[in-house]
């Protein structure tokens, strides 16, 4: 069996792959591959909800309690969109800098900055779970569909 021009005998580790991708299909579950293109697509609906949320939640800060309020809802979502382009991995310390410098340095209504943050951070995890399978879904075997 040949991998692009070597031998995937060769590579012990593709074999092992092979062997365990065939034993989970034998059992009736389905692999998941990871498509860029849809992941792209699932990250720029993250930023873009995102902002939404930033934008209405600083519209409403504003009519509540005026235009500081605004900045700080402003200022929470955009510290939780840019830690999230930035890279989750990243993200937590990113978070705890930027809370740092904006709460040192601006006078913010903390309510406003963090209740838009953790509004904008469950737009990220509404996104995920809107790219899960109806339950049940999952483990149907093939050819039961």
């Amino acid at each position: 069996m040949h991998h692009g021009g070597v031998s995937i005998m060769r590579r012990p580790f593709l074999a092992q792959y092979k062997r365990s991708v065939r034993k989970l299909r034998s059992t009736g579950f389905n692999l998941v591959a990871i498509d860029l293109a849809l992941a792209r697509r699932l990250a720029l609906s993250v930023v873009l909800g995102q902002a939404a949320v930033t934008v209405v939640c600083a519209l409403v800060s504003w009519l509540i309690a005026g235009p500081r309020a605004a900045l700080s809802a402003a200022m929470g979502g955009g510290i939780s969109t840019a830690a999230f382009l930035i890279g989750e991995t990243a993200k937590i310390v990113v978070v705890i800098v930027l809370f740092a410098i904006v709460l040192k340095t601006m006078k913010v209504v903390p309510l406003a900055m963090l209740g838009t943050y953790v509004a904008t951070f469950a737009v990220f995890w509404i996104a995920l779970a809107n790219m899960l399978p109806p339950l049940g879904g999952a483990n149907v075997p093939r050819g039961r569909r």
